[in-house]
């Protein structure tokens, strides 16, 4: 069926950054063709150039061999391109059914034939929703597959896929392959973007390597290795996924005994100074809920916290944060950032009472602790002044990370602290990380990603159903185990 999508020498580029340069590769029939890179290496600028968002400055697109120009996102929907972003965007008080056809509606709509469509695509791909539920009841992962229904019910030709793995588990993503490879059969060419080494062998027929705006190679998957992509995106040999460590676990700092709230249920855990203690789990198993509830974020009904051997009688955020519990969010970008606002603002933002200077803000001593902090945590941006959203994810977790760093945690929570994040990026996170533990940090790490908390954690602690199935010491992490624990309250259901 020949090439579905052809990008020919596209450049791109903004006041002082060369975002693309010259970039070129192309798109089979029934080809899954892998975008890698670091973040910063062009990949969301030249998605946003076949999306219609940006304008290249120079280059051509070819669709089915032929030359178009893609002014607006509906324009490219009208070209046979879909896009399913990695953040989704449902409208949640709408129905399936409707949000799969939504922007197609006329006048007037046949709610019986639109609800009989959706359900007819809905058992062609092997589900079974209620083509009437509500966005809201459903999961991320259901999210995404009602967005791959929708770019299917569209005859999409080309479609882009944006990190769809990043909130799903290792079962849920296995049905997404599924659905994958059936796209291929029927003739659709797919550009996948991951940040995940494995799935590029799980799922990927070819990949294209960006790195700074250039295209580094394209390789048949099967003529690569894992080292040989990560050096070709990072620019040099990782010989070490995970830092080496030298922390010592002390003293049990923090204690929760039977907390039970809406979505967890007597959850007794210890967390040790100098411990980097992993929460491993399926999606939905309580993980988040839990933490949320330790640092006041969410209210719980029963049982206790005991901080430094305190019972801790207030559930607020400030108290927390004032006795030295802190927690980076998993929505870095909803919960953690102000992304129309400064590096230095966005770091100093939990922080402002200590550069309060009579009515006025002492600048100095922000910019000071910005520029300290950016080099500390080796933040690439041009200075303290760049807007935060212009930035890289692993940039911007790392601002996250040094807004609570000013604050001196005695305990930090972090929640999916990589996702979405390149593996040059997310090695320096993690010495982050390290460093933090071996100063005498207590860690809490949640994390989906297996091999991320065997490679980086003491002791890992496995949530199901919202309950504490059981915990691991280090030399006995494996992931069958793991997998094992965390399967164990469904198997009764």
């Amino acid at each position: 069926m020949g090439k579905r999508l052809e990008l020919k020498n596209i450049s791109k580029s903004f006041p002082g950054v060369q975002a693309l340069d010259k970039v070129s590769f192309s798109v089979e029939a029934g080809q899954v063709h892998v975008l890698v890179g670091e973040n910063g290496a062009g990949k969301s600028t030249l998605i946003k150039i076949i999306n219609g968002i940006y304008e290249a400055d120079e280059g051509e697109l070819y669709v089915d061999g032929e030359k178009v120009e893609i002014h607006t996102p509906k324009h490219m929907m009208d070209m046979g391109i879909a896009t399913i972003h990695q953040e989704l965007s449902p409208v949640l008080d709408m129905s399936i059914a409707e949000n799969i056809f939504l922007g197609t509606e006329s006048l007037f709509v046949d709610w019986k034939t639109m609800y009989a469509e959706a359900e007819q695509l809905i058992g062609r791909l092997g589900f079974s929703y209620n083509p009437k539920a509500k966005m809201r009841t459903l999961t991320v992962s259901d999210m995404q597959i009602v967005e791959m229904m929708k770019a299917i019910s569209k005859n999409a030709k080309i479609m882009i896929m944006d990190e769809p793995t990043s909130s799903i588990t290792e079962s849920e993503a296995a049905v997404l392959f599924e659905q994958i490879r059936k796209l291929k059969e029927a003739g659709i060419g797919i550009i996948y973007i991951t940040h995940k080494m494995d799935e590029i062998f799980e799922i990927g027929d070819e990949a294209t390597i960006l790195r700074d705006g250039k295209v580094i190679s394209t390789h048949k998957v099967q003529d690569l290795t894992k080292a040989q992509i990560i050096a070709k995106m990072v620019g040099r040999e990782l010989t070490e996924i995970y830092p080496p460590r030298s922390n010592v676990s002390g003293e049990t700092i923090l204690r929760l005994k039977g907390l039970t709230g809406k979505k967890f249920e007597n959850v007794f855990l210890d967390i040790k100074r100098g411990e980097i203690l992993g929460m491993a789990g399926l999606v939905g198993a309580g993980r988040t809920e839990t933490m949320r509830a330790l640092f006041g974020l969410d209210d719980y009904d029963s049982g206790e916290i005991e901080y430094k051997g305190e019972c801790l009688k207030a559930k607020g955020v400030d108290e927390m944060i004032n006795r030295g519990i802190m927690m980076v969010s998993e929505d870095r970008k909803g919960e953690g950032l102000v992304l129309i606002r400064s590096v230095a603002e966005n770091i100093a933002l939990p922080n402002l009472t200590k550069y309060k200077k009579r009515f006025y803000i002492d600048d100095k001593r922000l910019k000071e602790d910005a520029e300290n902090m950016i080099l500390k945590l080796a933040i690439k941006t041009p200075s303290e002044k760049t807007i935060a959203d212009t930035l890289s994810g692993g940039n911007q977790q790392k601002i996250v990370i040094a807004k609570w760093l000013l604050h001196n945690p005695e305990v930090l929570i972090l929640d999916e602290p990589t996702r979405g994040i390149d593996v040059g990026a997310k090695y320096e996170i993690y010495k982050i990380i390290c460093d933090l533990a071996k100063q005498g940090v207590a860690i809490v790490m949640i994390s989906s990603e297996m091999p991320e908390l065997i490679g980086m954690c003491d002791r890992i602690v496995v949530m199901s159903n919202g309950k504490i199935t059981g915990g691991l010491m280090s030399g006995e992490f494996t992931q069958e185990e793991i997998m094992t624990l965390a399967v164990k309250g469904f198997e009764n259901e």
